[in-house]
Formats: C-alpha cells, sequence, structure tokens
C-alpha cells in the first residue's frame, strides 16, 4: 500500500520530530515511524467506510420522502439505483472489513452533517444523474460512480479536513493518497468481486517478487540511519555553508539533506544517486519554503558527490 515517496516523507516527518525533541531517542522514533504508517492504512479504511455511510444517508433520505403525509409519485417510487447499490452491500456483509472497523473503532455516525453535505452535492453532479438514469446495475458501474467522488469531491472538501484533523495527528497530508488506495481497492474489487485488506507496504502486495529490498526494511533502516548519523549530517551541512550560523539553518531542509545523505549510506549500492536527489527535492516543494529546492538539490549534490571519493 505504501510506497517509496510516502515512506521518505514519513520518515522526514519522524526525523523531523526527532530534531526539534532532543529528548526522543531511537525506539521512540520508531514507533512513531510505525504508527504513521499504519495510520494512513486506518484512513483508507475509513474513506473505505464512506461507501456504505454515504449510501445509507441516501437509503435514509428516501425512506423519509417515502413517509411524508403526501409524497409525490417521485418520491413513493424513487430511483433505487445508487442506495441499492453493490458496493455498498458488498462492505456491509464482509465480516473483515467490519471486523477492522469495529476494533479500530472507526465510524461515519457522529458526522451525519459532513454526509448530508456530501450526498446534497453529489447528487447534483451530472456523473451522478447519468448514473442514475443509465439503465442496469452492475459492480463496476458502481466503482466508477465512487471512484469519481473520491477523486473529485473529498481532497478538497474543508468540513472533511477538519474531521480528519480532530481525529488523528498523523492524518495531515495523507488523503489524496488514502483516496488512490481506495480506488485501487474498488478496481479490484470489479475483479474479484469482494474486498481484500492490503498489505501495509507496497512491495508486500506481490510477495516481494522483483525487489532485494522490501519498503519496511527501507522505511526503517532509513530512519535508523539518519537518527544515529543526524549530529554528523548536521556538521557536514553546516560546513557547507560556513557564512551561515547554525540556528539559521531551516530543521525541515537539514532534515530532507540527512535523510539523502543517509539512504545513500545505506542503501547506495542499490538506489542511484539521482533518484535520491529527485525525491528529497521534490519533497522539499511541499514542506518547506520556495528557495529550499534548490538548497536541497545543490547540498545533497555537493555532498554525494564528495562521497564518492571518500566514505561519508
Amino acid at each position: 500500500m505504501l510506497n517509496r515517496r510516502i515512506l521518505r516523507i514519513k520518515a522526514f516527518k519522524t526525523l523531523y520530530s526527532y530534531a526539534e525533541n532532543p529528548t526522543m531517542d531511537l525506539k521512540e522514533a520508531r514507533k512513531q515511524l510505525e504508527v504513521s504508517c499504519e495510520a494512513t492504512r486506518d484512513l483508507y479504511l475509513l474513506m473505505m467506510a464512506l461507501i456504505p455511510a454515504l449510501t445509507s444517508e441516501a437509503l435514509s433520505r428516501i425512506e423519509s420522502a417515502r413517509n411524508k403525509f403526501n409524497p409525490t409519485d417521485q418520491e413513493r417510487f424513487p430511483n433505487m439505483k445508487f442506495a441499492s447499490n453493490a458496493l455498498a452491500a458488498a462492505l456491509q456483509a464482509d465480516p473483515d472489513f467490519q471486523k477492522l472497523l469495529s476494533r479500530k473503532k472507526l465510524s461515519w455516525e457522529q458526522y451525519d452533517v459532513f454526509l448530508r453535505q456530501l450526498y446534497e452535492t453529489v447528487r447534483e453532479r451530472d456523473y451522478f444523474v447519468s448514473y442514475l438514469n443509465a439503465p442496469g446495475n452492475s459492480l463496476k458501474e458502481d466503482a466508477a460512480l465512487f471512484t469519481k467522488i473520491f477523486e473529485r469531491e473529498l481532497v478538497d472538501d474543508a468540513s472533511l479536513e477538519a474531521i480528519l484533523e480532530d481525529l488523528s495527528i498523523y492524518w495531515n497530508d495523507d488523503l489524496a493518497y488514502s483516496l488512490t488506495c481506495c480506488c485501487r481497492s474498488l478496481d479490484q474489487m470489479c475483479v474479484t468481486g469482494r474486498w481484500t485488506y492490503p498489505q501495509l507496504f507496497l512491495s508486500d502486495m506481490n510477495g516481494g517478487a522483483g525487489t532485494k529490498l522490501s519498503d519496511s526494511q527501507f522505511v526503517y533502516g532509513l530512519l535508523e540511519t539518519a537518527v544515529a548519523g543526524y549530529p554528523r549530517y548536521f556538521q557536514m551541512v553546516s560546513e557547507c555553508v560556513p557564512q551561515w550560523d547554525k540556528d539559521r539553518l531551516f530543521t525541515t531542509d537539514v532534515c530532507l539533506i540527512a535523510l539523502g545523505l543517509a539512504e545513500q549510506e545505506k542503501f547506495g549500492s542499490g538506489i542511484d544517486v539521482r533518484i535520491t536527489i529527485n525525491e528529497y527535492v521534490e519533497i522539499t516543494k511541499y514542506y518547506s519554503t520556495r528557495k529550499s529546492s534548490s538548497f536541497v538539490n545543490s547540498l545533497l549534490d555537493k555532498l554525494l558527490k564528495e562521497k564518492l571519493t571518500k566514505n561519508i
């Protein structure tokens, strides 16, 4: 489930916590990374649970309209295609899915206002109207509809962002990736007809075929090397900019450079230097200042070139 880009980001956030908290040791850092990784899969589960929750909201609306004192013909004989979609039925009937939600205490029950707002938005969309009016019913058609909902309605929803922020400090920035994983699960359900709990690390999802280094080995090895070598890496960075006081160095930039150095120190024989530099420069664009990407790029390039002639 978690790919190398996401794992690098999680290692960066953990190393940043370590750099800002001198009392944190390696064991605590590793535990924080472990919790952060699992949290993304929990968010994926919560977003998958939105399928039956939104379906239940639609069914509730239909029943309320039917029970009005003087319902219209449309209210008495509503289009039930969405309210009886096969995806929601499959997830509600899946014992593994329901057990996981219960064990992890993941539910949309207390967020009825958000569900009402989301349903009101979705039902007005052209893609939803086309779905309702299309003849027949199929799991593939239901999956295509929810894929559109995941892709178009949720990423920039302020109400959803507020809910997720209250639920977990680890869900910040993870929504878009979790929704992508949800869409992959919908594609898989179209093929198999049932939901499957994804492995935590992407390399584990194909049994590690074609990889010499698992993603779990990569991210934990990366963090451990970065934490152990952080004072040394910090000194290397400060020596590259002798005109700056150490206090002027952005911790985010130092952590990203430290991770690049740690990655090559630990895995240099299996990961190209340019890949390492490009990955951390890309992360810089989202988590540091406007000028940081060129700073991280130039220093990582300089320090890793020096590594070719001597050990870090």
